[in-house]
């Protein structure tokens, strides 16, 4: 790709530490603080690209979450336990997966006004991409918590630009579990395409995303999901997500993407079933960077979403959405990670960190069934695409494009 001069924000401060359950809980901010540092110490990230966050707004959060909502999370006080769990339970707060945590409301409204914060960036030119490693809450909805999500961030910043713009709203999500919360949220608005990659919900919360869920009303042919059979590996992955995208932004023309970024579907990942290596995590942001250019005129901003290795594997996945803004090459996967981070890895957390960008392989297993999902996987691509070719399209149409 040719080098762009562009200006790029990345949306961070210590803040963004407080959107926690728990010390136990698998959702830990600290892999935001981990990215971060190695950024940082990659030479790759200085004080003039990186933002302040800022707290949404009750009228940023009404855009797309219901009033009765936005209150109920603003009584839940400093210590965190201020409704009895059969009122909380009503908003899907107080459960195992989203409990009730201190000052819940304000943390959650910083991540969903950095995610907006970045969107206001690029709608006014002011920077070219944007990237917010703190959002991507996909699973919350207008009036409930889910899966870890208390506000939805995406929803926010989406609702935003629909209300301020006439843009045309590319949403990608390559999280291992479905984008449920903003696929629905704008389910029969043609104005929003969202596309989800994920792994089967046969398998997998929240259980949606099949080939079938195609939008409704004058939204239909507008929602696309291209559920992964159990133990997909890179070949598979990068095939299948390649072609669907070229095929989904060529139809849908967008104006401008969003995009989620959940590390989860790696293969020392313990919350999916995927079987993902590094080098899918290189392609995904090259792939959507692409796009970007070639449909938006760069227009882009990225969140993160899930991963639970916080160590091993999420740092150096999200490292390469900002390398990749920032039209940086990417590492060889066998450099060695930066000194300067392995040690502060160790004399911090005590943790010894695999010392390389590309994955220690010494316990990744490939699956014998390979090239069954192999098979099953394209089937679904080409059931994903029905509203577009109408049943039309077989295997022979794709091919595997080079970037």
């Amino acid at each position: 790709m040719a080098n762009i001069l562009s200006n790029n924000i990345f949306i961070y401060s210590s803040e963004f530490k407080n959107y926690k359950f728990s010390n136990d809980h698998p959702f830990d901010p600290l892999r935001i603080k981990l990215t971060y540092e190695l950024l940082k110490s990659d030479n790759c990230l200085t004080t003039k690209e990186i933002v302040p966050p800022v707290m949404a707004t009750e009228d940023d959060l009404l855009l797309a979450h219901r009033k009765d909502y936005v209150d109920f999370v603003k009584k839940q006080g400093p210590d965190g336990n201020q409704s009895p769990c059969r009122e909380a339970n009503q908003y899907g707060l107080c459960t195992d997966d989203t409990p009730i945590f201190p000052n819940m409301h304000i943390s959650s409204s910083y991540v969903a006004g950095s995610t907006l914060l970045g969107a206001k960036h690029v709608l006014n030119g002011t920077d070219r991409h944007a990237l917010n490693l703190s959002g991507g809450l996909h699973h919350a909805t207008s009036g409930k918590a889910s899966g870890f999500c208390v506000y939805n961030d995406i929803n926010v910043a989406i609702s935003y630009i629909r209300k301020h713009t006439s843009y045309k709203v590319l949403y990608i999500d390559t999280d291992a579990h479905h984008g449920d919360g903003v696929q629905y949220q704008f389910y029969d608005d043609p104005a929003v395409c969202t596309f989800s990659i994920h792994e089967t919900g046969r398998y997998l919360f929240p259980g949606t995303g099949s080939v079938r869920e195609r939008g409704s009303g004058n939204g239909y042919g507008f929602c696309f999901n291209l559920p992964l059979d159990a133990f997909t590996e890179d070949d598979s992955f990068k095939y299948v997500l390649e072609n669907a995208l070229y095929i989904v932004a060529d139809y849908f023309k967008p104006d401008i993407i969003i995009s989620q970024h959940g590390a989860d579907g790696h293969f020392q990942d313990h919350m999916s079933h995927l079987s993902l290596t590094i080098e899918s995590y290189q392609f995904i942001p090259k792939l959507i960077h692409k796009l970007s250019h070639e449909y938006c005129s760069g227009r882009w901003v990225a969140t993160g979403g899930g991963g639970y290795n916080v160590f091993d594997v999420v740092p150096r996945v999200w490292a390469l959405i900002w390398k990749e803004m920032q039209n940086l090459d990417f590492p060889d996967l066998s450099t060695p990670l930066p000194v300067s981070y392995l040690d502060y890895i160790a004399q911090t957390f005590n943790h010894e960190q695999f010392g390389y960008w590309g994955d220690d392989k010494k316990n990744y297993i490939h699956i014998p069934r390979r090239d069954e999902i192999y098979d099953k996987n394209k089937k679904s691509l080409i059931d994903s695409m029905y509203a577009i070719n109408k049943g039309t399209i077989g295997n022979d149409f794709f091919s595997n494009r080079k970037l």
